[in-house]
């Protein structure tokens, strides 16, 4: 590791009456910055982070189905009631481990087993598992069923496979867009009726659900999804100030609830106001010397203590969204790579309780580095 030192200049303006001249003071400082190494997403580590949802994409048991259970005839396996999704312990860990697929086979085309994977994600995103999904979400007690974490993951696959220029992603496109319209019509619903933003450092934070769908909305240009939630973000977000990020994590975090929000707020603002709304929502942010410390995680068998190396990635993308074309905050991107160096080389290999869900939060998190 490299260290830097930045110069900062703090100019100070003196004036000691109305007709004389402004007096400048100009104070130099140096302050030192590591700057770490930039994590790659190369072939070897797409084989090694595969490996992850392949090894739970079949396991059936231990899940959480987060069910409500009207009557006796609710109670089914997790693979009769979700054919689809029904691995990786819960629902919305199974729907982004077919996202980690999708997108490792379209980054690397020799990825090791790739007709093998294909071939999976065939059997299980077929036509008519998904009409079997589509029944569950028609249940009594069911409308409300993964909102709005595992309805922003859905999209998030939907969005993989639209921008996939191959015959298997185009097939799997049609075979999942029946639940792909009713989430999207299920945004539609919500989010006029959703008065407060929930701002929490898990599954319901709004902003990360707003940016997953925002992403599909453009990708696909849904005109009425985009401009709701652009609207929807200013309604909640416009006026915020000072995000007391000093406070994150909180101990079960796994999104970062400042800057999730901070990078919502770059998508549907312009540079330019972003600029104005980001030195009021988070004004250290510019400085070049700007730091906050990884998530600690004490023990990657406990499944919620393990949510931290979840919070250090959902940082690292959304600190290299918001430097995305923005100069003045570049420095962001070593902040980033800090994060994702302290997380990733502890998720494959290790338990269950991670495993299964945190190698899309280290692929999500890769893709955003600028190439």
């Amino acid at each position: 590791m490299k260290k830097q030192y930045i110069l900062i200049a703090i100019v100070l303006a003196f004036s000691c009456g109305n007709n004389e001249k402004e007096q400048v003071v100009v104070k130099e400082s140096f302050a030192e910055v590591e700057v770490v190494d930039t994590p790659v997403l190369n072939l070897e580590q797409a084989n090694r982070l595969a490996q992850l949802p392949l090894h739970c994409m079949d396991i059936e048991y231990p899940n959480k189905l987060n069910q409500t259970i009207g009557n006796a005839s609710d109670l089914k396996t997790p693979k009769e009631l979700h054919p689809a999704f029904y691995g990786c312990f819960d629902w919305h860990s199974a729907v982004h481990g077919h996202w980690s697929l999708v997108s490792l086979l379209k980054q690397f085309p020799d990825l090791e087993n790739r007709a093998g994977i294909e071939q999976k994600l065939l059997q299980n995103i077929s036509k008519e598992n998904i009409a079997q999904e589509l029944l569950y979400f028609d249940g009594e007690f069911n409308s409300s069923f993964e909102r709005t974490y595992g309805w922003a993951w859905l999209l998030k696959l939907a969005e993989e496979l639209h921008t996939w220029d191959n015959q298997v992603g185009q097939e799997l496109e049609e075979n999942l867009q029946p639940l792909t319209n009713l989430i999207v019509a299920k945004y539609l619903e919500f989010l006029p009726k959703l008065n407060y933003p929930i701002r929490v450092g898990e599954h319901s934070n709004t902003a990360f659900g707003l940016s997953f769908a925002y992403d599909y909305a453009l990708i696909v240009e849904n005109s009425e999804l985009q401009i709701l939630i652009e609207n929807r973000a200013k309604d909640f977000y416009d006026d915020d100030q000072d995000c007391p990020i000093e406070w994150e994590p909180s101990g079960f975090d796994f999104l970062s609830p400042c800057l999730e929000e901070a990078a919502l707020m770059k998508r549907v603002l312009s540079n330019e106001d972003f600029k104005v709304w980001i030195s009021d929502f988070i004004p250290e942010l510019i400085q070049t010397d700007f730091d906050i410390a990884v998530g600690e995680v004490s023990d990657r068998s406990d499944g919620k203590l393990v949510h931290l190396d979840g919070v250090n990635f959902s940082r690292a993308w959304s600190l290299n969204y918001i430097a995305q074309d923005l100069p003045e905050y570049k420095h962001l991107q070593n902040l980033a790579n800090k994060h994702i160096n302290y997380s990733l080389p502890s998720i494959v290999d290790d338990s269950y309780e991670g495993g299964h869900w945190l190698g899309s939060f280290a692929i999500y998190a890769l893709n955003s580095i600028e190439k």
